[in-house]
């Protein structure tokens, strides 16, 4: 067997079994962050109380909170299909004090079919209202193409960052969102899809690499024999 062609081959093998095992450890992490998310939520309700609190403090918490919605700040997130039928996800704000504020996402609305502009009716409760949820990073995050989609001032839009919604309207937000879980009477559907740990995809990938590398070993091993073989058979008729 040639030295090129030997080095070559035992590059790609070790070059691709190392990317499968990158991918196996890239696996290990997402399950171990996924264990870290169930866990969080399966700890007790935080009550959220009137004063600032950190994303690290309720990521992924349960939390429970009370306080009055202002139907003034909301934000339909468009192209949120469930059941493959069209809809949004309703964001609004709620206040819980004159100094803290908080993004909830209410849950799912159906889109009008006849005109892609109308928002469908839904119920929001009068007075004080207690909301338990999730608390997230963001409200859900969809594919957009720029940030038009998303400008300020819009009811309807693709994304809603926190802390840019924060500076547009000059609410005194908390640095999270509560996805709803509870029922206050709206009709809105609050059946949130589980959240992914993507670790399959990394497993697919560790399939391929340590593929390739098994395909390369044997390539090597059959060219090496195929080669002593005929140095082989030239010592003989030598």
């Amino acid at each position: 067997m040639r030295p090129v062609p030997t080095v070559l081959i035992l590059l790609g093998v070790i070059l691709s079994a190392s990317l499968g095992v990158w991918q196996y450890q890239r696996a290990q992490m997402r399950l171990a962050r996924q264990a870290q998310i169930e866990q969080a939520e399966r700890a007790p309700v935080i009550a959220l109380g009137d004063r600032a609190y950190s994303l690290a403090d309720v990521t992924h918490r349960r939390v429970r909170v009370t306080g009055r919605f202002l139907t003034n700040r909301v934000v339909y997130l468009d192209n949120r299909p469930r059941n493959e039928l069209p809809g949004f996800y309703v964001v609004m704000a709620l206040q819980v004090s004159p100094e803290h504020v908080v993004l909830v996402n209410r849950g799912w609305l159906p889109r009008d079919l006849r005109d892609r502009e109308a928002i469908m009716p839904y119920a929001t409760p009068a007075g004080d209202v207690t909301v338990e949820g999730i608390a997230t990073q963001d409200p859900s995050r969809a594919f957009e193409l720029g940030h038009g989609g998303s400008a300020a001032g819009l009811a309807i839009r693709q994304n809603l960052d926190v802390a840019d919604y924060a500076r547009e309207t000059s609410l005194p937000l908390q640095p999270f969102v509560i996805m709803q879980t509870n029922d206050t009477g709206d009709h809105l559907l609050r059946d949130w899809p589980a959240p992914a740990s993507g670790a399959d995809r990394n497993y697919g990938y560790m399939a391929q690499w340590f593929g390739l590398s098994l395909i390369l070993a044997v390539l090597g091993l059959r060219i090496a024999y195929r080669r002593g073989r005929q140095q082989h058979g030239a010592g003989m008729s030598a």
